[in-house]
């Protein structure tokens, strides 16, 4: 099992200023400390289950683009773009852009986009029904595609389209395409059609369900199921015991109830066998308010488990 970092706040002290320096501390630390993949959001301000939504944020590809220039090893993302916010042929070029400063370490993230008051704040349109952004979404995806494997895309879609288009120097090797969400009846339908990785999260009994949702899909379109890498995202605050566990909860002002898991190290390291046996191959975590004890822990004292 692989095991991935998710960094949803910019927040590293008390000076905004020093948002960058901290996510590439982190990011740095990470691909020294076993694991294999870092991601950031694709927001333009913080999401209510985070932070506030005043607080420093960093626009997710500006932020990836320097990650990849000074980490070396560690695979990059998005998790995920929404296809509303970047016309996808400018996208594809972006992220092909990205692709090639990292020296192939991207996975390009995208989904069908779900925060309303972000999209009214910057007038976006917010298409309903869901079911509307996910056939963006689809279309979206076809076209990147394109832009990255034709010498000229010209494509006509519902949504969108290219005349004659150039992407150079396009990615040496295509990018793996993961695209997030649960939704059974048409988000997975995508997922087996397009992608290479899915993202999905809930309990382990959740995550199993959603792929086994995934696996008809991929049976129903002839794809086979196993080439799809799946990843589940979760947020944990970790602790070496019960007693440090409610002190780390009170001195980090943990909110009841919790979106993520309070654990110790041995109930975390018991979850995560169960989110490995509904067939998640890459935990990506993040860590309440940045965290580092969590991060260290499920380094030094979990992961050598799934080795």
């Amino acid at each position: 099992m692989k095991f991935g970092i998710h960094n949803p706040s910019f927040v590293f002290g008390t000076d905004p200023y020093g948002a960058f320096d901290g996510l590439k501390a982190k990011a740095l630390w990470a691909e020294n400390n076993g694991y294999t993949w870092f991601s950031v959001m694709d927001h333009l301000i913080q999401i209510p289950m985070i932070g506030a939504a005043d607080e420093p944020f960093i626009e997710g590809w500006t932020a990836l683009s320097a990650l990849a220039a000074v980490t070396e090893r560690i695979r990059l993302a998005i998790l995920v773009s929404s296809v509303a916010y970047r016309n996808p042929a400018h996208l594809a070029k972006i992220a092909a852009g990205v692709d090639l400063i990292s020296k192939g370490r991207l996975t390009f993230g995208i989904g069908a986009g779900w925060f309303e008051s972000e999209y009214r704040q910057y007038n976006w349109p917010f298409p309903e029904p869901p079911a509307e952004r996910i056939r963006q979404l689809e279309e979206a995806v076809r076209l990147i595609l394109a832009m990255w494997s034709e010498p000229r895309s010209t494509f006509k879609g519902r949504y969108f389209e290219t005349h004659d288009a150039i992407l150079e120097p396009k990615p040496k090797r295509k990018p793996p395409v993961m695209i997030a969400g649960g939704g059974e009846r048409f988000t997975l339908k995508v997922v087996a059609r397009h992608a290479d990785a899915c993202n999905v999260f809930g309990s382990p009994a959740e995550v199993a369900h959603k792929l086994s949702i995934l696996r008809a899909h991929c049976e129903a379109v002839g794809r086979d199921y196993s080439t799809i890498e799946k990843t589940c995202l979760t947020s944990f605050v970790l602790a070496r015991d019960e007693v440090a566990l409610q002190a780390k909860k009170q001195r980090l002002c943990v909110p009841d109830p919790f979106r993520g898991f309070a654990l110790t190290v041995a109930e975390a390291t018991e979850l995560i066998g169960r989110y490995r046996d509904a067939g998640a191959d890459m935990l990506i975590h993040s860590a309440f308010a940045n965290d580092m004890e969590t991060h260290a822990l499920l380094s030094s004292d979990i992961m050598p488990h799934f080795a």
